[in-house]
């Protein structure tokens, strides 16, 4: 328990990923910290709760084996994530099209009608390995109809929206120029909403609509793609150099690990702070806790409650849904992105066969995310809506299927509108900080390194850390 006569170097209000990087930082540099938690777990909006054997993930964020972040952080090395197949499934015009990466790092696209079981495209679910933690599947090409293999693929490109071989081969060589440009380039170009500038990007317009809009609508959370051009870039350069991803055991998994590894004692939840200035915070529940420094580590709209005039940034709407069947309507871990197609999902995955850890044995769990307007409908009236799009997306009746939960926050993302500030500042006064993905990019990517500015700001002023507090090339990159 605490009490008034506690004293700490630094508090740190909010135990999300920020919060938690940032007290890595400054235990390892010797500082002593308490990091409060009004809610009764870890993680902020990276929560997941246990419902009758299924883990649920309360936001729709996915994960990318590039985030250099993963692998900086302390306290991470732990951490298992399970990758989707290569490449992504888009449904548009009433079929589905595979848009991925071939074995020989070129792209390839196929289309196949539904019918049947799933999308008849259960191709990739062999198991393999890739990289740290990452736990890849390769292709085994299983299924009534199977993969189309890249022959195939390119032979019927011709007929499929998303474009042929040249375009397919345009596609591959632009996320490849992509990948290799370093995040510091991508930040001198000029700063417009990102729809302006798809048109630009030297892509078929049916690749762009096909392909490139869905997925960055995906990645990003904004339906009309408001944000800046130069965050989509990096989004869509992390996505070129990675493998998207779920944490394995949930998102919950990331905060979980990095407050397991903190000093015992160190994070204490159910503590609400009310106030914070330069020396104190007090609490609802244990008095006034004195320090050298606060940081402010919690949501955007909880920060602007403890820190008036903080400008309040406006967010992107998301509702997760958890439904479970009898049987998977797709045999592969794919994400599957709704391009085009009617109804209020923009992308959904059999979570069960992308982390089997989240479901009870033998059972299904399919997780779809709604974003913009459609995701603050009544939950009857959404799910019902959804229903009717994922029989056609993958082809089977859901009429049968259960409605675990849907999670629905208002606040969810923080908006990056153009010209956004990748930079914000974490230093308010000397003594009293602000981090989060509000400060950064709206990423998980962006959430760990804004923690990490934030732990070198205090660390500067505490004279733990001599010089200018230091910034990393690619600290940005999403």
């Amino acid at each position: 328990m605490l009490t008034s006569a506690h004293r700490t170097d630094v508090v740190i209000v909010g135990a999300g990923l920020a919060g938690l990087a940032a007290a890595h930082q400054l235990t390892s540099a010797g500082v002593t910290v308490s990091v409060l938690e009004a809610a009764p777990q870890v993680g902020g909006r990276m929560a997941t709760d246990l419902t009758d054997g299924f883990r649920l993930d309360r936001s729709g964020q996915l994960v990318n084996t590039s985030f250099p972040e993963l692998q900086r952080t302390p306290g991470l090395g732990g951490l298992v994530l399970r990758p989707f197949s290569p490449g992504v499934l888009v449904r548009a015009d009433g079929r589905t099209h595979r848009v991925g990466a071939t074995g020989t790092g070129g792209w390839a696209t196929g289309s196949w009608g539904t019918g049947g079981r799933g999308t008849n495209g259960r191709g990739t679910n062999g198991r393999g390995a890739s990289g740290r933690g990452t736990n890849g599947r390769g292709t085994s090409g299983r299924g009534t109809r199977g993969a189309l293999t890249t022959a195939r693929a390119l032979a019927n490109a011709a007929r499929a929206p998303l474009g042929g071989a040249l375009d397919q081969a345009r596609l591959g060589a632009a996320l490849g120029r992509l990948a290799a440009l370093p995040a510091d380039r991508l930040l001198t170009r000029p700063d417009r909403p990102v729809a302006e500038t798809l048109a630009g990007r030297g892509l078929p317009a049916r690749t762009v609509e096909g392909f490139l809009r869905p997925l960055l609508v995906s990645l990003l959370s904004d339906p009309e793609l408001t944000t800046s051009s130069r965050c989509a870039d990096l989004v869509l350069r992390g996505y070129a150099r990675g493998r998207l991803c779920l944490p394995a055991g949930g998102a919950s998994a990331v905060p979980e690990l990095l407050a397991a590894a903190l000093p015992p004692g160190t994070v204490r939840t159910g503590i609400r702070a009310v106030t914070a200035s330069t020396t104190a915070v007090a609490t609802a529940e244990h008095g006034e806790i004195a320090c050298r420094s606060i940081l402010v580590a919690t949501g955007a709209r909880a920060a602007a409650d403890l820190l008036p005039g903080l400008r309040l940034p406006s967010f992107h709407p998301v509702t997760v849904l958890h439904h479970t069947a009898d049987s998977s309507p797709l045999r592969e871990p794919a994400l599957v992105l709704t391009a085009g197609d009617h109804g209020p999902v923009a992308h959904t995955a059999v979570a069960s066969e992308v982390d089997p850890s989240r479901t009870p044995p033998g059972r299904v769990l399919i997780t779809s995310t709604v974003l913009g307007a459609a995701a603050a409908l009544p939950t009857a009236e959404l799910d019902r809506a959804a229903r009717a799009q994922l029989a056609a997306v993958y082809g089977t009746s859901t009429a049968h299927w259960e409605l675990l939960a849907a999670h629905h926050d208002p606040y969810a993302v923080p908006a990056m509108p153009a010209p956004h500030d990748l930079r914000r500042p974490v230093r308010l006064l000397s003594g009293l900080y602000v981090c989060g993905d509000h400060r950064d990019s709206s990423t998980v990517q962006g959430a760990l390194v804004s923690g990490r500015r934030a732990a070198r700001a205090i660390l500067h002023d505490l004279g733990a850390l001599p010089g200018a507090e230091p910034t990393a090339p690619d600290a940005a990159a999403a």
